[in-house]
């Protein structure tokens, strides 16, 4: 986990939304590209809201450490 507030499932439902976005904004997307990523983007809001309030976290915090494990993660 990364500082405690986040979880692999979370941080693998940010990748997958990245991912959908990618694919919804590339030159040519795929037909229902941009419904794949709004749903993506919803299960990743869902997660990030039921995990903050399981674990009595503030919700912003979760979600900004998501976003940054996964979107600033060094190069493998």
């Amino acid at each position: 986990m990364t500082d405690d507030l986040t979880t692999p499932d979370l941080l693998q439902l940010e990748r997958d939304a990245l991912e959908a976005q990618a694919a919804a904004t590339s030159a040519t997307p795929p037909e229902g590209a941009f419904d794949t990523w709004r749903e993506a983007a919803a299960k990743v809001q869902a997660a990030v809201t039921a995990h903050a309030k399981k674990e009595n976290l503030n919700r912003v915090a979760v979600e900004m450490a998501v976003k940054k494990a996964v979107r600033h993660a060094p190069e493998e």
